[in-house]
């Protein structure tokens, strides 16, 4: 960890947006890139994908159309959109890049380099 550097979270009411941002302090991009997140106890659950080169994109359903991902690359930076956020969606999210092929890329252990995580609740 620590390749990647995550802002953006916080304390929100149901039904509000929030923006996530992921950056590269050291260009360490890769084919894939991802969010994550994780709430205590659990195992950390994929959210949002988006490939580098051509940006296509995949989501959890639980999240699938409330939630997009979008990139620069000239910036080495990868967003998360969320709205109509939900209790729910409380956890602490993590940005994380991927080489080599789609197989995978809902595991996280096949994710190489990690941020820190930014914590993300919602209030009912």
């Amino acid at each position: 960890q620590g390749q990647l550097v995550e802002s953006g979270g916080g304390l929100v009411q149901a039904g509000d947006s929030l923006r996530l941002s992921c950056t590269s302090p050291t260009r360490t991009f890769s084919a894939f890139n991802a969010w994550f997140r994780q709430t205590p106890g659990k195992e950390r659950e994929f959210v949002a994908a988006i490939s580098r080169n051509d940006d296509y994109t995949f989501y959890a359903d639980s999240v699938k159309g409330r939630f997009t991902i979008s990139k620069d690359n000239a910036k080495y930076s990868f967003y998360l959109e969320m709205t109509n956020l939900t209790p729910e969606d409380t956890a602490k999210y993590y940005c994380a890049v991927k080489g080599g092929a789609w197989t995978g890329l809902l595991d996280y252990t096949q994710y190489a380099y990690w941020g820190q995580g930014t914590q993300v609740t919602v209030s009912s």
